[in-house]
């Protein structure tokens, strides 16, 4: 587990997202985060055991009006 303090959530955490970014790859379209959790730019994610997490970007909606 990572040494930040508070500790960063774990990969089975609902947030682990908020996990500190420990390398990146912007040409590739990924992170590392602290957690071991690949993200991928298009919000899709890879576990450390190997389960993916299909991308759950936003689709479509309504725009606000102003």
């Amino acid at each position: 587990m990572c040494a930040h303090n508070p500790p960063c959530p774990p990969a089975d955490a609902s947030d682990r997202e908020a996990a500190r970014t420990v390398a990146h790859n912007w040409a590739q379209g990924w992170s590392l985060l602290c957690n071991k959790v690949l993200l991928f730019e298009d919000t899709g994610e890879l576990l450390p055991n190997g389960t993916i997490i299909a991308p759950h970007r936003p689709v479509g909606g309504r725009r606000a009006r102003t």
